[in-house]
């Protein structure tokens, strides 16, 4: 099965292997909101625990999938040959650090405001916050399938679809994560589902900028995913893991964490 999705993948043109992949990683966002038509709310254990996942799939990606061939990639010996993806893991924090101090956004857990002040409505500010998850997701697949395009030998398209899998994976508890405060708070269950799948609309969007970017600009792609590497690590570290230390349900969030983490590591060193 996974052999004839790459032989798919290999068969059409990699900026368009990037649309479908991150079509695809939005699909199973959508597929998460859809639960918001059979259930008005989700206990706050199985949420915290998805979120961990979600973490630890992010953490597991940015390593695997993107700092790992970022320095294998790189020129040199010693600390020149780990510039590129030290340079690019800054720069994809610092990137998602600016947006998140100028884009109006509200967590999950609607305590407070961040971001410029904004009269937009709370539901408008909660799926911004799970926008900015999405933007380094769809960057990081785009990049890698630029890579591919642009002949890089470290770039593979398994390497890219796997990327795709796990990342659509974490998706999932994302699209509930969205839909189902949103039903909570009284939204119609249509309007909460789509909401909540519009949150990924993003990475189809990313997924073929990093893929443009990286095909006509060769070099940047050590840079290009770590910067993705450095944005996601930012979103981990910032915005998800303390989601889920809200409630007394941090035992549950670090197992789902590490959980996250060894799925996403199997998929990517299995298949990748």
């Amino acid at each position: 099965m996974f052999d004839a999705i790459i032989h798919f993948f290999e068969s059409i043109d990699p900026i368009f292997a990037a649309f479908l992949a991150t079509s695809f990683t939005w699909g199973l966002t959508a597929l998460g909101a859809s639960f918001v038509f059979f259930f008005k709310k989700m206990n706050r254990v199985v949420l915290d625990g998805m979120l961990g996942f979600t973490g630890g799939v992010m953490v597991a990606a940015s390593f695997w999938s993107l700092l790992a061939p970022a320095i294998e990639m790189s020129k040199g010996d010693g600390f020149v040959k780990v510039i590129p993806a030290a340079v690019g893991f800054l720069l994809g924090a610092v990137f998602i650090f600016g947006l998140d101090k100028v884009l109006p956004h509200m967590h999950i857990n609607f305590k407070e405001t961040e971001g410029i002040k904004s009269p937009w409505q709370r539901t408008t500010l909660l799926v911004l916050a799970i926008t900015l998850h999405n933007i380094p997701e769809g960057l990081a697949v785009g990049v890698l399938f630029g890579g591919v395009a642009a002949g890089i030998p470290e770039a593979s398209i398994a390497g890219a679809v796997t990327l795709a899998i796990g990342i659509g994976i974490q998706n999932f508890p994302e699209g509930i994560a969205v839909s189902m405060p949103l039903r909570r708070m009284g939204m119609s269950r249509r309007k909460s589902f789509m909401y909540g799948q519009s949150s990924a609309i993003v990475e189809p969007i990313f997924g073929v900028i990093g893929a443009v970017a990286v095909t006509f600009f060769t070099p940047i792609l050590p840079y290009a995913l770590a910067f993705a590497a450095g944005a996601m690590i930012f979103v981990v570290v910032e915005e998800v893991i303390p989601e889920t230390q809200q409630d007394k349900n941090t035992d549950i969030a670090t197992l789902g964490f590490i959980g996250g983490f060894i799925v996403m590591m199997t998929l990517d060193v299995a298949l990748g």
